[in-house]
């Protein structure tokens, strides 16, 4: 029965070096994952339903040949393509990314959850406070639904929370304006 199957079509890549055979169908975040390789990541989820948006730009990699960094959750492996997860461009792209959302966020002492994948990511690249200003008109949690409560003070902006209720829990019941 196995060989009435269609078989997945296949792509040999190199990821920091290392020749990797992957799915045509898989991301460079895949791929990297299926590796053990921990690529920072905010606005996906690796988990049934959800898909990438890319917006957060904290999964940036660089390819060989490009001029500009892509954003490993939303860009497909391709045959040949050469990866680079931890070059100086990427690291530097992806710390200064999480520069600029530890400047939207209160301090980690203050943070709604300093235990959030934000902070967690933001650790590994020795980033605890930010050089930028920190934005101060902050907002109180909104509770006035008895099923959700909103607090903007923690949100990043990557837009997950709205594709995990529309696409995951197909309820829509809020976004972003």
């Amino acid at each position: 029965m196995d060989d009435l199957k269609p078989k997945s079509k296949t792509v040999t890549f190199t990821l920091d070096g290392v020749q990797v055979t992957a799915c045509a169908s898989q991301t460079i975040w895949q791929a990297a994952a299926k590796r053990g390789t921990d690529i920072p990541h905010l606005c996906y989820k690796d988990d049934t339903g959800y898909r990438a948006d890319g917006n957060c730009r904290a999964c940036m990699v660089e390819i060989n040949g490009e001029r500009a960094l892509a954003a490993s959750c939303q860009r497909k492996v391709a045959e040949g393509m050469q990866v680079y997860t931890s070059s100086k461009r990427a690291e530097t792209a992806r710390k200064m990314v999480m520069e600029l959302l530890v400047a939207d966020q209160p301090t980690r002492a203050k943070a709604p959850d300093p235990q959030s994948q934000l902070w967690a990511y933001a650790e590994t690249q020795e980033m605890t406070d930010s050089r930028f200003g920190r934005t101060t008109a902050r907002k109180h949690p909104d509770s006035s639904h008895p099923a959700i409560a909103v607090n903007m003070e923690a949100c990043i902006q990557c837009n997950l929370c709205v594709r995990a209720c529309r696409e995951v829990q197909g309820n829509d019941v809020i976004g972003l304006a």
